[in-house]
């Protein structure tokens, strides 16, 4: 069975229903992690720039920031934190290492950089177990 939105013409245009520049934030996606966390940093207080939170919300939609797909829908706001995500992909895609951490070794530091950027990321209203 075809699917009946293939011959709606409404769907069938380089926009579909959007409009152009209309802005990501507008643009219906499937809803994981990335956007998970951006919502808990926005409704919790955080004082991230705009950057850091279109880099949790996006950091995976990789049409975008790997085969310039959807560009057409971005805003002024989409383009100039676009350029950051660029920046942070080095850090993030394929940067993964094969040797296993020592969980336990390392859990003071990263617990000590937590409590540090607490009030940046999310409001005092949240608690974190420790």
């Amino acid at each position: 069975m075809e699917n009946p939105d293939f011959n709606n013409p409404n769907y069938n245009t380089k926009t579909g229903i959007y409009s152009e520049g209309c802005g990501l934030e507008n643009v219906f996606m499937s809803w994981g992690h990335d956007d998970y966390m951006y919502l808990v940093a926005k409704e919790n207080g955080s004082t991230l720039p705009s950057a850091g939170l279109f880099i949790i919300r996006y950091h995976s939609f990789y049409p975008l920031h790997k085969a310039g797909g959807y560009t057409h829908l971005m805003n002024e706001g989409d383009k100039d934190n676009l350029k950051w995500l660029h920046v942070f992909n080095k850090y993030d895609l394929y940067s993964k290492s094969k040797v296993q951490v020592d969980v336990e070794k390392v859990k003071p530091y990263y617990m000590s950089l937590i409590k540090k950027v607490r009030g940046t990321l999310l409001s005092s209203r949240l608690k974190m177990n420790n």
